[in-house]
């Protein structure tokens, strides 16, 4: 079924693995699909593979810590693919140190990716769907908002405030027809799990650790998530908005 035919759908962080295994979803689903990413190379051979599967899909630079940035891939996309029905706020950034190890300069930059860009994404997209009245936004935050993680203080509290401004965007705007919802991952075989893996020291020990205390028993890939972040861009979910999701393996368990 072509649940998203011809919605236009942005994702950041487009060329990675979770965004990229979003992104295709989506074009497999009709969308239009608008590849986001800080490189043109990987947001690119997305948008080739949904293009080669006969979807629709166009990769855009985009910086997001940079508001100029986000306007004009913004703009962009509006002009190639029209109004923006679906945003997906995807793309992050880690640094794997107890906190007392990291220096400031690292928290302007973890900040800047991992809430400052959202909020840019969200303050450049909401006036549209505002007006029409209609507009989808799934935030990605991670378990470690929700739990905390060792060696993530920065991070966590980033993903922490995304869930908390999620809630409140969600709030302000239902009255215009529009959902925030929020997926928060747990471990995934992402780049960004790779970089954590490394920074713990003993990558072997680490996963042998997280794969006992995952219920399921194994580490997530990125083809565990689109489901969840589709559900809540689609229509199936209009009457659910302000919620968190945990796609963990069971690893957190929220009521």
């Amino acid at each position: 079924m072509q649940t998203f035919n011809e919605k236009t759908v942005v994702i950041t962080g487009g060329g990675g693995g979770i965004g990229g295994a979003t992104s295709r979803r989506f074009g497999r689903q009709g969308a239009r699909v608008a590849v986001f990413d800080l490189n043109p190379e990987a947001a690119e051979k997305v948008a080739a593979q949904i293009r080669a599967e006969g979807g629709q899909a166009e990769a855009f630079r985009c910086d997001i810590t940079d508001r100029a940035s986000v306007d004009a891939a913004v703009a962009a996309t509006l002009e190639r693919f029209g109004p923006i029905d679906v945003l997906v706020n995807n793309a992050g950034w880690d640094v794997f140190k107890p906190f007392t190890k990291t220096e400031p300069a690292q928290w302007d930059k973890l900040i800047a990716i991992n809430l400052t860009g959202a909020l840019h994404m969200h303050h450049a997209v909401l006036p549209g769907m505002a007006a029409r009245k209609a507009g989808r936004i799934v935030n990605i935050a991670s378990d470690a908002a929700r739990v905390g993680s060792s060696g993530e203080a920065v991070y966590a509290a980033c993903k922490g405030g995304l869930v908390a401004f999620s809630k409140t965007i969600a709030r302000e705007h239902a009255r215009h027809g529009i959902t925030v919802n929020v997926v928060c991952p747990g471990p995934t075989d992402t780049a960004l799990f790779a970089d954590y893996k490394e920074g713990a020291g003993n990558p072997e020990k680490l996963m042998e650790a997280f794969t006992r205390s995952i219920p399921l028993g194994r580490i997530g890939q990125p083809d565990d998530l689109p489901g969840a972040i589709l559900f809540f861009a689609s229509d199936d979910a209009a009457y659910v908005t302000g919620q968190v999701l945990s796609v963990s393996g069971g690893l957190t368990m929220n009521g």
